[in-house]
């Protein structure tokens, strides 16, 4: 029967490493213990000033196009999960079109923050299913170290830059799609925001960048790490709902990398053991769109995630965003 497949995966991170103690050198009110204890955060990695978000993406779909014995000219469709393209026009996929050279590609990007990977997966199932296109990549990819303001301990303690890939087709073979979920919530999405930069009222000025406004904010963070918490395990019930599928049958649960009191929480609110999450959250940081898509990878390459594995990615982010997708391995 043909449904949605798997047919490779990739991922990278800039080499370089900004671990705690990195942050206390640098002046940051904060210690190694003060930031593990509140969020699982050891390191993160740093893409260099002249690397973009379309190179990460570039690695790690090399990665995913090797694994899945593909060339990129065999690419009809190619989307981009960030919040941090190289530029606003043209798109992340743009650029990375080009640099994959992949001629016969469609291409855009999908803004929906830390859920971005799996808003991606929805879409690419549904050009499939019309038969409008044959083989899909989609990519997470975010540099969040360019959204920091570096002496806010709150927020730039969290961040790393990276990227993650997949190939989707419809067929019988490879690693199976059984399904994906998506939701939005407008009216809350000013609890994670980036103001500037924007066209209604804060366009960049030397106001604007005074002010502050062109980076990240959390606001009200303890608000949002309990709605993130309640729709993360609604993202769970949802996808093992609509596949009848028992929730203790699902071997790992690989999330949003967001933070670790929120995978404890989510954990002891199913029941669940804390084996069965997947955690590069404390290597990597929060890598928005790009996090649950290099967790999968490495689950994958890792020999993690067994033949006939059922895997659950469940996301939330700013917009606010949030969805899961269930696969049978």
């Amino acid at each position: 029967m043909e449904t949605i497949r798997i047919l490779g995966t990739g991922s990278y991170v800039p080499p370089k490493k900004l671990t705690n103690f990195d942050l206390q050198k640098m002046g940051l009110d904060t210690t190694d213990e003060w930031i593990v204890q509140r969020t699982g955060v050891k390191e993160r990695r740093i893409a260099e000033p002249d690397v973009n978000t379309s190179d990460l993406s570039f690695e790690a779909s090399l990665k995913a196009l090797d694994m899945a014995g593909m060339k990129a000219k065999d690419l009809d469709l190619i989307i981009v999960g960030t919040i941090t393209p190289d530029t606003c026009c043209p798109s992340a996929a743009n650029w990375l079109q080009a640099k994959l050279d992949a001629p016969n590609a469609i291409t855009f990007d999908v803004t929906a923050a830390c859920s971005g990977f799996i808003f991606g997966l929805n879409i690419a199932s549904q050009y499939l299913k019309t038969g409008y296109c044959k083989h899909i990549l989609v990519v997470g990819a975010e540099i969040m170290s360019r959204t920091l303001n570096w002496t806010d301990r709150k927020t730039c303690i969290l961040w790393g830059d990276g990227a993650g890939a997949a190939i989707l087709a419809l067929g019988e073979e490879g690693h199976e799609i059984l399904s994906t979920h998506i939701h939005t919530d407008g009216q809350n999405g000013q609890d994670l925001l980036l103001p500037g930069g924007g066209s209604s009222t804060t366009p960049i000025s030397h106001e604007s960048v005074d002010k502050g406004l062109h980076f990240l904010n959390m606001i009200e963070a303890n608000i949002s790490f309990r709605v993130a918490v309640r729709h993360f395990v609604d993202s769970i019930k949802e996808a093992a709902a609509f596949n009848n599928v028992a929730i203790e049958d699902i071997n790992w649960f690989i999330p949003h990398q967001a933070n670790l009191r929120m995978f404890q929480s989510m954990a002891k609110s199913l029941k669940l053991s804390m084996d069965k999450f997947y955690v590069t959250l404390n290597k990597y940081g929060n890598i928005s769109s790009a996090s649950c898509a290099i967790a999968f990878d490495e689950a994958v390459r890792s020999g993690s995630i067994k033949e006939g594995d059922l895997v659950c990615l469940p996301v939330f982010g700013g917009g606010l965003t949030w969805g899961s997708a269930l696969v049978r391995w």
